[in-house]
């Protein structure tokens, strides 16, 4: 099962990215998020920027105007407090009523670390005194007593880390024990699916999350099992009959051949009486053939015709079946043209070389049949690389392209059809191409290079 773990891999991979993916989305968020909430972006550098501002004119202290103006427009009160005495040197018109104009080393060592008067403060130093900025309340949220160990400041690259690993790997966990039940699920229904169009049986436990289409899968299987078993029974049952009526047919037809056959040289008989027992002879003949075709060709599709497999050279077993043909055409109604090159002698096929043999004089026979005022006939043996191709071609009547898709691998003998000789016509195809296949080859039919109808069978060669 090469589905599972892939889908099992497709599971992982895609909770390791989501992993990734929610990771990095979070960080760039907590950025972005604290970015748009710091007010001016520097607070501590703003106030040590006022602090450098502040000039001193005559004993008076006034920071810029530009800087006024920056800190009335951040609603940001200031004042600047002299080093030795702690007394407010300058302070902002705005300042408001509860904030001190003098400052004890105490006051400046809390406002520096945190609020005044619930106002959070930020401290820059000046040339002669120091400058405090206090900002809205409610703007800023300072740590009073920011004091870290420097060991844990030392390894926190690696205790985050530990966390962060300690966080994927409960992740992991998280996600297969969820989902563990679906791919235990998953496995026997996908073995089970692959298992429908062999013909097995499939019987799939109907627990878990995917009983319901187990139970799905277990009614598609018998429906499967019982069209099966009726179609098995149903071809037995029709190969059975065939094989019957042919038996039953025999006996008679030999007596009513035999009878025919000694009224056609009866001297005791008018000419036409004899001609008519002669036709007799023929169709029954005919009908001889034709119960032979039939038995042949349902033996073939059933499996039941035992082959005789052996080294055969196809050159030679062709040529064979073409001087019969030759020799029985008296009247030469049908010549047979050998097209087979002549610097090929030796084509090794393994075939069985009755069956073979069968399948070439049916396709001569074939363009006999369906040209009665008469017709040339083309028979070549061709290599083609790991192939050896045979093919019957005449400049008969040929077929349309609408004849030549009615002429399907189907058995047409076993299909009820009006047109009788298209019945006839295409069994003896189909004894040609259950031949070819039963030796582990195809035919092609289709039009022949010749004007008429053409049949090529390819049969893989042996050597």
């Amino acid at each position: 099962m090469k589905s599972i773990p892939k889908l099992i891999r497709r599971f992982l991979m895609i909770m390791l990215l989501s992993s990734i993916l929610f990771l990095v989305l979070n960080i760039g968020f907590l950025l972005s998020f604290t970015l748009q909430h710091t007010p001016n972006g520097r607070p501590w550098s703003t106030a040590q920027e006022a602090a450098d501002s502040m000039e001193e004119t005559e004993g008076i202290y006034a920071v810029s105007e530009e800087m006024e103006q920056k800190l009335q427009d951040s609603g940001i009160w200031a004042v600047y407090i002299d080093n030795r005495t702690g007394q407010a040197l300058w302070h902002t018109d705005y300042l408001p009523e509860e904030i001190p104009l003098e400052y004890t080393f105490s006051q400046v060592s809390s406002l520096t670390r945190g609020y005044l008067s619930g106002y959070p403060t930020f401290t820059g130093e000046g040339e002669n005194g120091l400058m405090i900025l206090g900002y809205p309340k409610d703007s800023f949220w300072k740590h009073m007593y920011a004091s870290w160990d420097m060991q844990m400041i030392k390894s926190m690259p690696r205790t985050v880390l530990i966390v962060l690993a300690g966080n994927i790997i409960l992740v992991f966990i998280i996600y297969v024990g969820a989902n563990s039940g679906l791919l235990r699920s998953v496995k026997p229904i996908a073995e089970g699916i692959q298992k429908l169009p062999t013909g097995e049986a499939v019987n799939l436990k109907e627990t878990g999350i995917l009983s319901e289409l187990a139970a799905d899968i277990n009614q598609t299987s018998e429906m499967l099992q019982t069209q099966k078993y009726l179609l098995l029974k149903k071809d037995a049952a029709r190969a059975n009959w065939i094989a019957g009526v042919s038996h039953d047919i025999r006996t008679p037809l030999s007596m009513v051949m035999g009878y025919a056959d000694q009224l056609s040289g009866s001297e005791n008989l008018g000419k036409e009486e004899r001609t008519k027992a002669g036709v007799i002879v023929r169709q029954s003949r005919r009908i001889k053939n034709l119960i032979n075709d039939l038995n042949l060709a349902s033996k073939l599709e059933y499996n039941m015709q035992p082959l005789s497999v052996k080294e055969e050279n196809a050159v030679a077993l062709v040529r064979q079946v073409a001087v019969d043909f030759i020799n029985t055409d008296i009247e030469g109604r049908y010549p047979i043209e050998w097209e087979t090159p002549e610097e090929l002698t030796f084509c090794a096929i393994r075939a069985d070389r009755d069956l073979l043999k069968r399948a070439v004089s049916n396709l001569i026979q074939n363009s006999m049949n369906h040209n009665e005022e008469g017709c040339t006939i083309w028979i070549s043996v061709v290599r083609e690389g790991k192939n050896c191709e045979i093919s019957v071609e005449d400049n008969g009547h040929g077929a349309t392209d609408e004849e030549l898709r009615k002429l399907s691998p189907a058995p047409r003998y076993m299909v009820c059809d009006n047109s009788v000789e298209e019945q006839r016509h295409g069994l003896g195809l189909q004894i040609v191409k259950q031949i070819a296949k039963s030796h582990g080859g195809r035919t092609v039919i289709g039009h022949g290079t010749h004007g008429g109808f053409g049949v090529k069978m390819i049969l893989p060669c042996a050597k």
